[in-house]
């Protein structure tokens, strides 16, 4: 690679660093071509894009990015494969998934908006994150349960007052 080619890659790196909110490190040597053609197909399936990258290029632009990427850049080592995506968890989820027909890939570090996630051990705790919609959903069946306990209790008492009372005081 010639000094104006690694330039260029780091600057494409550096843009793709600059507006990620969701960013994976994963370790997937090792994998066969039929095996890394599959996790291609499930990461395109839910939106995550699957770079590979050289760990030099990549310290730069991580480096030279807005975002601080603190102890990520002290884990390339090896092989690096980056997945970007919208939700937190679905690389997380894909990584998982696929791990039931292999031992790869290896989770390295996950950057989740601002926080920082080092080691495979932390892959759990990925998969359980909560996306931002699935967030807004619980909070709007919370609120509603009070009211449609009350809903169900005036149908269930028949109309009548003295049936209504009674099924709120029971509540």
């Amino acid at each position: 690679m010639t000094r104006q080619q690694k330039n260029n890659a780091i600057e494409n790196l550096k843009e793709a660093l600059g507006g990620v909110k969701n960013l994976y490190l994963a370790d997937i040597a090792g994998l066969d071509a039929s095996q890394t053609s599959a996790l291609r197909r499930a990461c395109f399936k839910e939106n995550i894009k699957l770079q590979i990258v050289k760990n030099t290029l990549l310290s730069k632009a991580m480096e030279a990015s807005t975002h601080d990427f603190g102890e990520l850049t002290n884990i390339l080592k090896g092989n690096t494969s980056l997945m970007f995506s919208e939700s937190g968890n679905a690389p997380a989820k894909v990584i998982k998934s696929f791990r039931k027909k292999s031992d790869k890939p290896i989770l390295k570090g996950a950057f989740i908006e601002e926080a920082i996630y080092i080691g495979d051990e932390t892959l759990d705790a990925l998969v359980a994150i909560k996306s931002k919609d699935e967030l807004i959903g619980e909070i709007i069946t919370l609120l509603q349960s009070p009211t449609k306990n009350i809903v169900s209790a005036l149908r269930s008492g028949g109309g009548k007052l003295s049936g209504i009372i009674k099924s709120l005081s029971e509540r």
